[in-house]
């Protein structure tokens, strides 16, 4: 069967089996009225405990409440400044507005897209943050997270680490959400592990932490009609617990065949205007996006081909936070070398979702190299 499109991503290519037993599972949960909490949480828990190394793991409604429940867990107050990338998800920046913080944004370097620790550093000295967000986009890590990790700890800055796209990938060899001192992901549905509708996760091994996280998250319940802390109603839900339950069985499955996809088009596109980045040797990546590079001036025509030929592609993302036009009234600061601008008009990401098929790859790659043969 010959393949006239591929789409950026697909969310219903599942194991054999899986929206069956999905299906047994939801009639259970609502046979047995279990529509909020119930043993599924736990069970849930308790995998993402196992599989990342995280001591404890709390769910949440989604993962922009995962980070502002871990800011507000790690005591960032208001006015507190909070140290965010300029490359990044709004939620990001957003979360630290929300619990009445200030956010200074901190460029990324160029060829790694993330933050090093030299201007992690400078960044400290300049505006004396309580905490500081470090991103881990792309599936990747953040090549510098151990020296980023040791400088924070140094300078007295807590930080808290943002895996929404991550779930899966290590550095130095340890789980990004499993050894961090406070760390937070999505289930977005679209994410490498995604629920049945929104969802996220806090992932600390402080016992103390994970207990005032999982007060914000109810309410700030210490009992139940008592109630020790201003929280969110922000529980996981009992369906969306499910069916990452049932995920977690086949997130190696999953992985793998993002994995091959990403290597497949490093292989296939190498040496064409569009470069295919990808995580450094210490960081084993989880295949969540293909990340491209090209010249601005060269993106919309090649966007363009891609649409004739039914080829879905994303710009992850397409502006730098300190330049959205939320951003102005609750910025305090920013260190900007224009790395953040250039990437937003230079990132291509092409076609990878789990299960993609290699006459799929071929499909996509044929239609990049032919619009480079013009």
């Amino acid at each position: 069967m010959s393949v006239e499109q591929v789409p950026f991503i697909t969310l219903n290519r599942f194991e054999d089996g899986f929206r069956d037993t999905f299906l047994e599972g939801v009639a259970k949960l609502f046979d047995n009225t279990q529509f909020v909490g119930g043993p599924v949480v736990g069970e849930v828990e308790q995998k993402l405990s196992k599989q990342t190394g995280a001591k404890y793991v709390v769910g949440c409604a989604n993962g922009t409440d995962a980070i502002q429940i871990a800011l507000r867990a790690v005591g960032v107050d208001k006015n507190d400044v909070v140290l965010v990338p300029d490359m990044t998800f709004w939620a990001t920046f957003e979360a630290v507005v929300n619990v009445g913080a200030n956010p200074a944004t901190v460029d990324v370097n160029r060829e790694t897209l993330h933050w090093d620790v030299e201007t992690f550093t400078s960044a400290i000295e300049k505006f004396k943050p309580k905490a500081a967000i470090m991103v881990h986009l792309y599936g990747w890590g953040c090549p510098d997270t151990m020296l980023i990790r040791k400088a924070a700890k140094d300078a007295g800055v807590i930080l808290i680490e943002d895996g929404a796209q991550c779930y899966g990938t290590k550095v130095d060899g340890e789980s990004i959400l499993g050894s961090a001192y406070i760390s937070t992901t999505s289930f977005y549905p679209a994410k490498v592990l995604g629920a049945s509708g929104d969802a996220g996760a806090i992932f600390t091994n402080d016992e103390k932490l994970s207990v005032v996280c999982r007060q914000l998250v109810n309410h700030g319940r210490t009992d139940h009609y008592s109630h020790g802390l201003i929280g969110w109603n922000s529980r996981i839900g009992a369906y969306e617990s499910l069916f990452l339950n049932l995920s977690l069985d086949h997130i190696d499955a999953r992985l793998e065949s993002r994995r091959k996809a990403v290597d497949y088009y490093v292989k296939h596109l190498e040496g064409l205007p569009l470069k295919i980045v990808t995580s450094k040797d210490h960081v084993h990546e989880n295949g969540y996006c293909s990340v491209g590079l090209i010249d601005p001036a060269l993106r919309p025509a090649l966007i363009e081909s891609l649409k004739a030929a039914k080829v879905g592609y994303g710009t992850i993302y397409p502006g730098a936070m300190s330049l959205q036009s939320g951003a102005k009234d609750h910025l305090v600061g920013k260190i900007d070398f224009g790395n953040a601008h250039y990437i937003s008009q230079a990132v291509l990401n092409l076609p990878c979702f789990a299960y993609i098929t290699e006459e799929e790859l071929k499909y996509v790659v044929d239609v990049v190299k032919k619009h480079f043969q013009k």
